[in-house]
């Protein structure tokens, strides 16, 4: 990988403000509360979930969405079971397990978060009083929680290590912990990268979310509308040679697919015809999706695509749409995947669960 950067900017050992997004989800008496992303930052709303349904009807509604969903999960996982933690063990593991598999399949593209609730599901043995049982799920909960947040720490200063400083970079829809771990990442290390992220529709996180966020930690960011992403990436850009697109995935699979918002092939395709490296930052790929077949890709009711934040933009006679959360980009049109273990060729992704955690020896030459 390149070597961190020498000159570091003035101010670089200051902390970056933190974000708002950065707590959307938070666990409480009875209830688990997220911020609506859908209005914010427009409003600062939270929704109320008093149990395991609420909180998966909250992420169906993309109440919450990109990592939220993860912790939205846990802190789901948490809350059934300090409801059932009156009841015999066998009772409470039997809540936590349809709690899961209903949180779990709330978002199904998205594997981090199946990955998550395995995880919790897998410490409900052994215990033979409800109340343990339910301290050991809100312990586990907490500790996956945890342990996601620091490997989107890895990932970032893995990715912030593929770019020069001053570096100006494309982004589609909202990253979330991975893209503020990236910005901190290049802080640490002395760089500041410039940013042109586009408003993703029809629900906006990259004009709301996106945009605002790295507004909000100080970084300089232009916003273009999704239909100009290619116009961006080509050489006769006003804006200036654009040096990486880089992006978040909601899935990997093992033969390197990527699957992510709706509009990023699109980007990838410009960038590979561009000679622009795309890169793409994901924690793992994921082992139970050997090739781009086994991914369930998310179609949501075309009629969303037909307003913007409740208001109609279509004409009043077109009744129909089509929206696929998801599309599905093939490795060729990808420079290199950006895990917590190092950065890998999209065709030997599968390696990260065999070497040694170093990722390719020549990444560093990379795009």
């Amino acid at each position: 990988m390149r070597a961190v950067n020498e000159g570091a900017h003035e101010g670089a050992d200051e902390a970056l403000p933190t974000p708002l997004l950065e707590g959307s989800v938070r666990l409480e008496d009875g209830a688990v509360l997220l911020l609506d992303r859908r209005v914010f930052p427009h409003e600062v709303s939270w929704v109320v979930a008093r149990s395991d349904a609420e909180v998966a009807d909250a992420m169906r509604a993309m109440v919450t969405q990109s990592t939220g969903p993860i912790f939205a999960a846990l802190a789901g996982l948490a809350l059934t079971a300090r409801q059932h933690a009156d009841g015999a063990p066998q009772e409470v593991v039997a809540a936590v397990r349809r709690a899961g598999a209903l949180l779990a399949g709330a978002r199904p593209t998205n594997n981090s978060v199946g990955d998550a609730v395995r995880a919790v599901l897998g410490v409900l043995e052994g215990e033979r009083d409800g109340a343990a049982v339910a301290a050991l799920v809100e312990r586990e909960a907490q500790g996956q929680a945890r342990y996601f947040r620091r490997r989107c720490t890895l990932l970032g200063q893995h990715a912030a290590a593929l770019l020069e400083d001053g570096a100006l970079l494309l982004t589609h829809c909202w990253m979330d912990m991975y893209l503020i771990e990236f910005v901190r990442a290049a802080h640490a290390a002395g760089k500041r990268f410039r940013y042109v992220a586009t408003e993703t529709r029809p629900y906006l996180q990259g004009a709301r979310l996106t945009a605002h966020t790295l507004a909000e930690m100080g970084q300089e960011v232009t916003l273009v509308t999704d239909g100009m992403a290619a116009a961006v990436l080509s050489p006769y850009s006003a804006l200036g040679r654009v040096d990486a697109l880089v992006t978040a995935a909601d899935r990997v699979s093992m033969d390197g697919h990527v699957f992510n918002k709706v509009g990023t092939l699109g980007a990838a395709v410009a960038a590979h015809a561009f000679d622009v490296p795309y890169y793409v930052l994901i924690q793992a790929p994921d082992p139970l999706s050997p090739t781009a077949g086994d991914v369930v890709v998310e179609q949501r009711d075309g009629a969303e695509v037909l307003s913007v934040q409740g208001v109609r933009t279509a004409s009043p006679l077109v009744a129909r749409g089509y929206y696929p959360a998801f599309d599905v980009t093939p490795p060729r049109y990808v420079t290199r995947i950006v895990t917590d273990r190092g950065a890998y060729a999209a065709e030997g992704v599968s390696r990260y669960f065999d070497d040694d955690g170093d990722g390719d020896e020549d990444v560093g030459g990379a795009g």
